[in-house]
């Protein structure tokens, strides 16, 4: 039965203090990770229910999904996104990243026409 017992471990009598010094390591990894991942995890969630929190009709926004649209109704959880003049669209509230400054989907609208134009002027070729 002596083969399941270590004789090294069985005969040394620990260290007093040992057991100290052995828990400084793991808790100052917790506290690492605290303050490199958790915290700002919870900041940047705060914000983004700030920001759903504060949605309201006429604010133009962009969603995880890389579309960008205009607000025409808030529900509880779920809005109306205007997309193009008769494109409605039905989303939840969390899936918008960010309000985007007023004017910002028609000047991106303006900017994708005039590379449209451009393009087909010289001829349909792209470089």
């Amino acid at each position: 039965m002596d083969f399941f017992i270590s004789d090294a471990l069985a005969q040394s009598g620990g260290q007093p203090g040992a057991g100290l010094t052995g828990l400084i390591f793991p808790i100052a990894l917790i506290v690492i990770f605290y303050f490199l991942l958790i915290r700002p995890q919870q900041k940047r969630a705060k914000e983004h229910k700030k920001l759903v929190e504060n949605l309201s009709k006429g604010d133009e926004v962009l969603t995880n999904g890389g579309i960008v649209g205009r607000i025409s109704d808030v529900g509880d959880t779920y809005a109306n996104l205007t997309l193009a003049e008769g494109v409605d669209v039905r989303m939840q509230k969390s899936a918008v990243a960010q309000v985007l400054p007023k004017g910002a989907m028609k000047a991106g609208l303006d900017k994708a026409d005039a590379a449209l134009k451009d393009d087909s002027d010289k001829g349909g070729k792209s470089k």
